[in-house]
């Protein structure tokens, strides 16, 4: 049977990387939460005082750039790969929400943008791959065999991820989340280059009143389906 390349974008808080990961396992292919990659950069800069509060030094981590070491690295123990930043594991740091706050606002940066889409392209290669984020039917691999574009209200992405939230010991406020969840949707969806939008024969998947098993079935049926199509 053929390896196929599975591109999923859509909305921050869909459940894209967990579907991704459930794919990818199923499938036995490569998992790549491009947004992992985003964040690590984020991070980076939060880290360097070149963004957070009135910092906004992006020429500094421009220059940066050519430095950072990025890349995934599999723990058996967890059964997923966990994002490393210059050999450091900031697999929980990445996740946290002042990183959400500032992650849209890194994604615009041209030069960043530029640097990773091309990390991720040669990832895809070989193909047997399972990449998400928001634009990877439209601009990292155009051509892939199976696009999914996620999406749920704004309310119930907010629910999720401030669920998420408690579970880790962080302190928030639903309003803060819901907050930060609309603010990302209109980022991502205007910036100028690269901006979040569905590929014109990307299936669009709203997940909003599925559980995790429901539409894990659904996509992985229908992958399989597309997958005997390409012996």
């Amino acid at each position: 049977m053929g390896k196929i390349t599975v591109a999923i974008d859509g909305f921050s808080s869909t459940g894209k990387s967990t579907l991704a990961k459930q794919l990818a396992k199923a499938l036995g292919y490569v998992y790549v939460d491009t947004g992992a990659m985003y964040r690590a950069v984020t991070l980076f800069a939060l880290r360097n005082g070149f963004i957070g509060g009135k910092q906004n030094n992006i020429s500094a981590l421009i220059k940066l750039l050519p430095r950072l070491q990025l890349k995934f690295i599999y723990n058996k123990e967890l059964g997923f790969s966990e994002m490393y930043l210059n050999d450091e594991n900031v697999e929980k740091e990445i996740r946290s929400l002042e990183v959400s706050k500032y992650v849209s606002q890194i994604a615009t940066v041209e030069q960043v943008r530029y640097k990773l889409v091309d990390m991720q392209k040669k990832m895809g290669r070989e193909k047997g791959i399972v990449m998400d984020g928001r634009d990877i039917g439209t601009v990292v691999f155009p051509d892939a065999e199976l696009k999914i574009f996620m999406t749920a209200s704004p309310e119930v992405r907010a629910h999720r991820r401030y669920k998420e939230l408690l579970e880790r010991g962080e302190e928030v406020k639903y309003e803060e989340v819901l907050k930060n969840v609309q603010n990302r949707d209109y980022i991502d969806s205007h910036r100028e280059i690269s901006p979040l939008l569905k590929a014109d024969d990307a299936i669009e998947f709203d997940n909003g009143d599925m559980g995790l098993e429901e539409q894990f079935e659904r996509i992985y049926n229908f992958a399989l389906r597309v997958i005997a199509k390409h012996k």
